[in-house]
């Protein structure tokens, strides 16, 4: 379950990651998901997953098309191993974006040039807003009210469970 004001420390990656490659069992035969969390994106950046653990999580921010080519859920449950508490990024691979929202984890797309490594960020899901600590404000489409429920709950599952009848507003 999350809040909707999400503030950590933020861990970069490029542009165009592919979390079939990064986050996937599939290129490691016979290993699961924690031994997965614990290499993901290595091959991107060694000792990625490393630094996240030793901080305890944090908040991902990506280049353009985040995700791409990504249908496995198991990217998501990956990420939430790994203790990420929201990705930001320009673009995220739509497959991957669904993923995301279904699984409860927070995505925002927005302009991350001007977010370096090491910053914090506070990221406001209702109101559409991230800020760091070097000062940077930008103002991002708010999510859906419907998609800032089913991350709030911790994913689709969870909501219908709880609204079996889709009712939002309970």
């Amino acid at each position: 379950m999350t809040t909707s004001v999400i503030t950590d420390k933020v861990f970069v990656l490029g542009d165009e990651v592919n979390t079939d490659l990064n986050c996937s069992s599939k290129y490691l035969p016979g290993k699961d998901s924690a031994f997965v969390s614990s290499v993901a994106f290595e091959k991107l950046q060694p000792g990625f997953a490393k630094s996240m653990s030793d901080q305890g999580g944090g908040i991902i921010v990506a280049g353009a098309n985040f995700g791409i080519n990504s249908s496995r859920e198991q990217a998501v449950h990956v990420l939430h191993l790994m203790k990420v508490k929201c990705i930001v990024a320009p673009s995220f691979g739509r497959q991957f974006f669904r993923n995301a929202i279904n699984n409860g984890l927070p995505i925002i797309e927005c302009d991350t040039s001007q977010i370096h490594a090491n910053d914090e960020l506070m990221i406001d899901l209702n109101h559409g807003t991230v800020s760091s600590s070097k000062g940077i404000k930008l103002s991002v489409k708010p999510l859906p009210q419907e998609i800032l429920k089913i991350i709030e709950v911790g994913g689709l599952l969870n909501f219908i469970t709880k609204h079996p009848d889709w009712n939002f507003a309970a």
